[in-house]
């Protein structure tokens, strides 16, 4: 499944279930389904080879290549508005999360290395991708590892590493957002590099939110696979917002960097705040 209820209050939950999804009719797009799968199949395998047996820049290269004709082949176009690239050094790059297609949208435009959850390294084919990737696994349950992980993507950032995160922490249908928590962006200034903004929208031919494309709720990821491919004229629009300088604290930092989103999407992320334990004493 695609989210499961948190059993402790402060991990990432999402408003959104599969309720915000439309009701799939069962015959249209069956062929071009098909059609899809097989080349996006093809195109994974040879994604996974690649970078399994290539080295350094050649295996950047690759992934940015097979990112772009994995978008290409689940019938999504890219469209990147601000820019061609995040960053020549080390940068935090945070976006709004709506689906599995930033994750390939974000490598299309230019390699990261992602703070991705631990459940990925599980999965078949992708896991293995993720993990030679330079993929950074997070326990999103898991307080205790949390400095652990914070520390080692200050590590990375300083060894100029460009890092993706998704600071909601789980995915939102596009109508709604979660909050940008603040962890990853302590490990941007502990670094001193620059967090860089990223705005997605996933959109329909008619230029409206595209209702199918969101990965929320109990969905399995092959079910949210084969909505998208189903679909005609999935945009996805990956906006470069300027760069956030390093300073003051990670609260105003992420509080920035949503305004930002924010500014592209016209969906608040509003401030996090940390949960009251039970039977805590609350000042007047």
């Amino acid at each position: 499944m695609n989210h499961v209820r948190p059993p402790v209050s402060w991990a990432p939950l999402s408003a959104c279930t599969q309720d915000c999804l439309p009701v799939r009719a069962a015959g249209p797009g069956r062929v071009r389904l098909a059609r899809r799968t097989a080349v996006l199949v093809a195109v994974l395998l040879g994604t996974v080879v690649g970078v399994a047996v290539l080295p350094g820049r050649l295996r950047a290269r690759w992934l940015g290549a097979s990112s772009r004709a994995l978008l290409r082949s689940a019938g999504v176009r890219l469209r990147v508005v601000g820019g061609d690239r995040f960053a020549d050094g080390g940068a935090l790059v945070v976006a709004n999360h709506l689906s599995w297609v930033e994750v390939v949208a974000l490598n299309a435009v230019q390699p990261v290395r992602m703070l991705a959850k631990r459940e990925v390294r599980d999965w078949a084919l992708i896991g293995p991708l993720a993990a030679r990737t330079g993929a950074l696994f997070v326990d999103r349950f898991g307080l205790s590892t949390l400095p652990a992980t914070v520390a080692a993507t200050a590590a990375a950032l300083r060894g100029g590493a460009v890092v993706g995160v998704f600071p909601e922490g789980t995915t939102h249908c596009g109508q709604v957002a979660g909050p940008f928590r603040r962890a990853a962006f302590q490990a941007a200034l502990d670094a001193g590099v620059p967090v860089r903004p990223v705005a997605f929208r996933l959109l329909g031919a008619d230029g409206a939110r595209a209702p199918d494309t969101p990965f929320v709720g109990d969905q399995t990821l092959a079910d949210s696979v084969g909505r998208v491919l189903r679909s005609s004229g999935v945009v996805c629009e990956v906006t470069l917002l300027p760069a956030i300088h390093p300073g003051g604290d990670r609260r105003e930092l992420a509080r920035r960097a949503g305004a930002a989103v924010a500014s592209v999407t016209g969906v608040a992320h509003a401030p996090w705040r940390a949960p009251v334990p039970a039977g805590a004493a609350v000042a007047a």
